[in-house]
C-alpha cells in the first residue's frame, strides 16, 4: 500500500533561472506561498531577451526624445535677432545680432547673419539742424530690414545708444536730436520703445566693452581674476574698465553678478581725450598759443607743428572738430609741420595733463594713483588697434616697437607718404602720427606700462567675434537683467526668457517622466515561493 505522507522526490531547481536569499526567520511566514514554483528554461530566457530588448528601447526612445527636443528648440524658428545703433562721435553704426539662447543663459551668435554698417557723420554733427538728424538712420534701418526676416520685424528690438558724441552737446540739444531719431525708429517697422533711444554714460559703454571682451575670451561667468581688463580709445572718450579688489570710490565702483559670480569693476571714461577731440585739441591749442612744444614760434603768425609729416602745409582756415562743433573762439595761425615724435609725444602728454587740471571733483582720475592697480591682461581696442595694424605691428607690440614705428612715420616727407598709402583719406594719414605718440603718452608715461610689458594686446575681435560695446550691450540685455536695488549696473541672471525656458523645463520633465515609466514598465517582477523540503526562499521571475 501507498503510504499518503511519502515525502515527494526532490526537484534540484537550475541554478541559471534562480536567484537564493538567505532565510531571514525560522518560521515561515504566512504570506510566502508553499508551493514549489520555477520557470522553463526557455520562459526564462525568452523573458532575458524582452528585458533586454525592452531597456535597449526605452534608452533609444528617450535618446530620439532629447534629440527632436534639441532640434525643435534650436531649430529656424527658434532664431532671434536684434538691433543696436551706436551713435558714435564720427559715424553711426548700426548692428544686427543674429542669435539663439542655448542651454546656458547666455546667447549664442549666428556670425554668418551677424552684420554691421556705418555711415558718417554722426548724430553730433546735426547739432545745428537737429530735427534733421533721425534721416541718417533711414540708410541704416533698410540695411537691417535685408537681414531680418519680415516676419520677425514686429519681434526683433531696436535700440538707439549714442556715445561721447553727443555727450558734447547742450542738453537741449541733445533731446532733439534723440527725439528725431525717435520718430524715425517709431515707425520702422521694429519693436521700439520711447527709452530706448538715449545717451548713455561713459561707465556704461566700458562695462558693455568689458562684457563683449570676457564673452568673446570665454572667460565671462569665470573667475574674475582670470577676466581680462580693457582699454577703449574712441574719437571723443578714452573708456578704462577691469576688475579690482581695491577699495573704489562709489561712481567708480560697478558690480556684475553673473549666476554666482560676482564681478567689482573699476569703469571710468575720460571725455575730451578720445583720439580725434585730442588731436583737433592739441593742434587748436598750439595755433592759440596754449600750449606749445619745446619747440618755439617761428614768427608771430606761424607756429611749430611737430605732430603733422615733415612737408604737410597747412593754411590759417578754422579747424572742424571731429564731433561736428567748431571752435569759433580760436585764432588760427599757420603752422609748419617738422614730424618730430618725441616733440609731438610731450605734447600729446601735455595736453592730458592740461585736461585733468580741469575736473573740479574727485570723479576724474586719469593719470593719478587713485587708479587702481593695472594687473592682469587688457585688451587695447577701437584706435589702438587702428594705429597698431596701420603700423603694420602685431597684436602685441611692444611699446618700444611702437615708438621705433611712430618715429619712422612722423619723419617721413608727406608727398612720398600720401604716394605709399593713396587709398587712405588725407585728414586720416594726417592723425597716424599724433596718434602713434599719443598712445606712448596715455599707456607709458600716464598709465605706467614698461616699453617692454606684453600684457596689452591690440585687437578688435576675438575668433570672429568683434570687441565692440554694443555686443556687450546687446548680451547684457539678453542674458542679464538690471536689478531695481540700484540705478547703477548691477545686474543679475534672467537665462532664457520665460516662455522659452518654460517649454523647456516642461518638456524636459515630461520626458524625464515618460523614460522613467517606460523602465519601470520594463524591470522583471520576480515571486518569492518558499521551498518547504529546503527550507529556502526562491526569488524566480515571472513573465508579464
Amino acid at each position: 500500500m501507498r503510504r499518503s505522507n511519502a515525502r515527494p522526490p526532490e526537484v534540484e531547481p537550475d541554478p541559471s533561472h534562480t536567484m537564493s536569499a538567505s532565510k531571514p526567520h525560522q518560521l515561515r511566514p504566512s504570506s510566502v506561498s508553499s508551493r514549489v514554483s520555477f520557470l522553463s528554461p526557455s520562459n526564462s530566457k525568452h523573458h532575458r531577451r524582452v528585458d533586454g530588448c525592452g531597456r535597449r528601447c526605452a534608452v533609444i526612445a528617450l535618446a530620439a526624445a532629447f534629440l527632436c527636443l534639441f532640434i525643435v528648440t534650436r531649430g529656424p524658428d527658434s532664431r532671434k535677432y536684434a538691433i543696436i545703433l551706436d551713435g558714435g562721435s564720427t559715424g553711426t553704426r548700426i548692428h544686427v545680432f543674429a542669435y539663439r539662447i542655448g542651454w546656458g543663459s547666455l546667447p549664442t551668435l549666428d556670425l554668418g547673419l551677424t552684420a554691421s554698417m556705418k555711415v558718417s557723420p554722426g548724430l553730433s554733427s546735426y547739432a545745428a539742424d537737429p530735427e534733421n538728424a533721425g534721416q541718417s538712420l533711414v540708410e541704416l534701418l533698410e540695411f537691417a530690414k535685408e537681414r531680418v526676416p519680415g516676419e520677425l520685424w514686429e519681434d526683433t528690438e531696436v535700440r538707439l545708444m549714442a556715445t561721447a558724441g553727443l555727450r558734447l552737446l547742450d542738453v537741449a540739444v541733445v533731446e532733439r536730436i534723440l527725439e528725431s531719431c525717435r520718430k524715425v525708429l517709431w515707425s520702422s517697422g521694429f519693436q521700439f520703445q520711447h527709452d530706448w533711444a538715449a545717451v548713455i554714460s561713459g561707465s556704461d559703454e566700458g562695462i558693455y566693452a568689458w562684457v563683449a571682451a570676457n564673452y568673446a575670451l570665454g572667460s565671462l561667468g569665470g573667475e574674475p581674476k582670470k577676466t581680462t581688463g580693457i582699454f577703449e580709445l574712441g574719437g571723443a572718450s578714452i573708456q578704462a574698465t577691469f576688475v579690482s579688489s581695491e577699495p573704489l570710490a562709489p561712481e567708480l565702483s560697478h558690480v556684475l553678478q553673473f549666476g554666482k559670480i560676482t564681478y567689482n569693476l573699476y569703469s571710468d571714461s575720460f571725455l575730451y581725450l578720445g583720439q580725434n577731440v585730442a588731436y583737433d585739441s592739441l593742434h587748436n591749442l598750439l595755433s592759440s598759443g596754449d600750449l606749445r612744444s619745446s619747440a618755439a614760434f617761428i614768427q608771430e603768425e606761424t607756429y611749430i607743428d611737430p605732430c603733422i609729416p615733415r612737408g604737410y602745409m597747412h593754411g590759417g582756415e578754422p579747424r572742424k572738430l571731429s564731433t561736428g562743433l567748431l571752435n569759433s573762439k580760436t585764432t588760427y595761425r599757420s603752422s609748419r609741420a617738422i614730424g618730430n615724435f618725441s616733440e609731438c609725444r610731450l605734447a600729446a602728454l601735455k595736453l592730458i595733463e592740461k585736461e585733468k587740471e580741469k575736473c573740479l571733483s574727485q570723479v576724474c582720475h586719469f593719470g593719478l594713483t587713485s587708479m587702481p592697480k593695472l594687473q592682469g591682461r587688457f585688451l587695447a581696442t577701437e584706435n589702438f588697434f587702428h594705429t597698431s595694424k596701420f603700423l603694420g605691428l602685431g597684436p602685441t607690440p611692444l611699446l618700444s616697437e611702437l615708438i621705433m614705428a611712430g618715429e619712422q612715420f612722423c619723419c617721413e616727407d608727406w608727398l612720398r607718404l600720401k604716394r605709399k598709402y593713396d587709398t587712405y583719406d588725407e585728414e586720416d594719414l594726417l592723425r597716424f602720427c599724433f596718434s602713434t605718440a599719443y598712445i606712448v603718452a596715455l599707456l607709458h608715461d600716464t598709465l605706467g606700462f614698461a616699453m617692454n610689458d606684453a600684457r596689452v594686446v591690440f585687437a578688435n575681435q576675438v575668433d570672429n567675434i568683434p570687441l565692440d560695446w554694443a555686443l556687450g550691450a546687446f548680451i547684457t540685455q539678453k542674458a542679464l537683467r538690471p536689478s531695481s536695488e540700484s540705478s547703477d549696473w548691477i545686474f543679475a541672471v534672467a537665462g532664457y526668457d520665460a516662455s522659452a525656458f518654460l517649454y523647456l523645463l516642461v518638456s524636459t520633465v515630461m520626458l524625464i517622466f515618460t523614460a522613467w515609466s517606460v523602465l519601470k514598465w520594463m524591470k522583471p517582477k520576480v515571486k518569492i515561493i518558499y521551498d518547504l523540503e529546503r527550507g529556502r526562499y526562491i526569488l524566480t521571475p515571472v513573465n508579464r
